[in-house]
């Protein structure tokens, strides 16, 4: 499978993540690079030092987490031009770049000190109104302590706004110094308050952390029309590459029935195409979506993400020799150095079975990896050649290395105590499970 669910390891990241489910897929992982690298360039931000990282959620959401960018698949699929994810992403970067997030937790504690210094001036009101008897002292102890609450906690919730719209016209300012359009913000928040439309007399303003959308337009509606390229529009290629990572989405995420749904309303043929193939090999038949697919590799034999899906289609044919070359085609092709082609590549390896077949599995993964270092599945494919080839250590430790990066850390250090054994002591894999069989399993509370 392409697009890979799996769990964020608690190991990077806060436990508050790491139950969402984390989508992998090598094109749209490398459209949202394309996206992301000229703002994190115009923001002085290193595009080295950001991870952007899918969540398989239908919701229009991103958010941002240490140096990770969570962008939600109903955010591709909503965004029907890629100027709007631009947009989206423009404002989450404008958060690093700002530092807003270490300010936020500034905030925080002085909520939580503010909260926590009238709690114990409305208990010492309450006991001083005990002693003396009067009842109507006591209440008002009470009443400072829910108030200073409720101020520190309103107060949290104005900056947060504020540093809302504080990252909106810095996303503005990136979107001009890189050439583009701030209109898909525009047409976002729109977007936003049409759905908030029938309820929004109801929201009380001071209990949400974002301004309402109409405050936003109204904020954003001068700056973004003054810019000069508001009027531009995504180059062709770009359109076409969205819409296909559109269809790819619903298709994997949505079923047959949306995935022909989407192609009878998208204006690209290719992607329109590319969705019915994938929902074919997906919930058909493999050898009706092959001829599909190999149309549209015919059009663009140098996309590395078709042969990509040929190689899926391949596999699920039970061909695990065909699907090897289309995915060493499509590793050739891919300018974007992906581990996950390299792993699926060595996947297709493992299920040929042959000795050699193994042996060069077993450096496609080891290459996937050096790319990815934190992929499961390669692990697990890593695990299974060097166990056919006999080597028992390095399958144990490439196991634990599985379990690891799943957020499985008892099992981890099950498998490298055993790998242990086999190796010899302070040798670089010896040393590798010594550290997982040390790794201190962070506190689930």
């Amino acid at each position: 499978m392409t697009m890979i669910a799996l769990s964020i390891s608690a190991a990077t990241t806060a436990r508050a993540q790491a139950s969402l489910p984390i989508v992998r897929d090598a094109e749209i992982e490398r459209l949202l690079s394309d996206y992301a690298t000229p703002l994190l360039r115009a923001a002085g931000v290193k595009r080295d030092r950001i991870d952007i990282v899918l969540v398989n959620s239908p919701a229009f959401n991103a958010f941002v987490s240490g140096r990770k960018i969570f962008v939600n698949t109903g955010t591709i699929v909503t965004a029907e031009t890629p100027n709007e994810v631009i947009g989206v992403l423009a404002h989450e970067i404008a958060h690093l770049a700002g530092g807003h997030q270490d300010r936020l937790r500034q905030q925080i504690d002085r909520a939580q000190t503010i909260a926590a210094v009238t709690a114990v001036l409305g208990a010492s009101a309450a006991v001083a109104a005990g002693m003396s008897g009067k009842g109507s002292v006591a209440g008002a102890g009470s009443g400072l302590a829910l108030g200073g609450a409720e101020a520190a906690r309103r107060g949290l919730l104005t900056y947060q706004r504020s540093e809302e719209l504080a990252a909106d016209r810095a996303a503005v300012d990136y979107l001009d110094k890189t050439g583009q359009s701030p209109k898909g913000m525009l047409v976002t928040f729109e977007r936003f308050q049409r759905d908030l439309a029938l309820i929004s007399d109801r929201i009380n303003p001071y209990r949400i952390s974002h301004p309402l959308p109409r405050e936003r337009i109204s904020a954003l509606e001068t700056l973004a029309r003054k810019s000069p390229n508001f009027s531009k529009s995504d180059p062709a290629g770009l359109q076409q590459r969205h819409d296909m990572a559109r269809a790819k989405i619903i298709a994997y995420t949505s079923g047959p029935a949306a995935a022909e749904g989407f192609a009878q309303k998208t204006a690209s043929s290719r992607a329109a195409l590319y969705g019915r193939a994938i929902a074919k090999f997906l919930y058909g038949s493999p050898q009706q979506a092959l001829p599909m697919i190999d149309k549209l590799i015919a059009g663009d034999p140098s996309n590395p993400y078709l042969h990509e899906i040929k190689g899926e289609i391949q596999l699920k044919a039970r061909n695990a020799a065909a699907a090897a070359d289309a995915f060493t085609q499509a590793a050739r092709l891919d300018k974007g150095d992906s581990g996950l082609i390299q792993s699926a590549l060595g996947h297709a390896l493992v299920l040929q079975g042959d000795r050699q077949s193994l042996q060069r599995a077993v450096g496609e993964l080891e290459v996937s990896l050096s790319l990815d270092p934190v992929n499961p599945v390669a692990y697990r494919n890593l695990a299974m050649a060097y166990g056919r080839l006999g080597d028992t250590g390095s399958a144990e430790l490439a196991t634990a290395e599985e379990n690891f990066h799943s957020g499985r850390y008892k099992d981890a250090k099950v498998f490298a105590a055993r790998a242990k054994r086999k190796f010899e002591p302070n040798s670089p894999r010896w040393l590798r499970a010594d550290d997982i069989q040390r790794f201190k399993t962070p506190d689930k509370r």
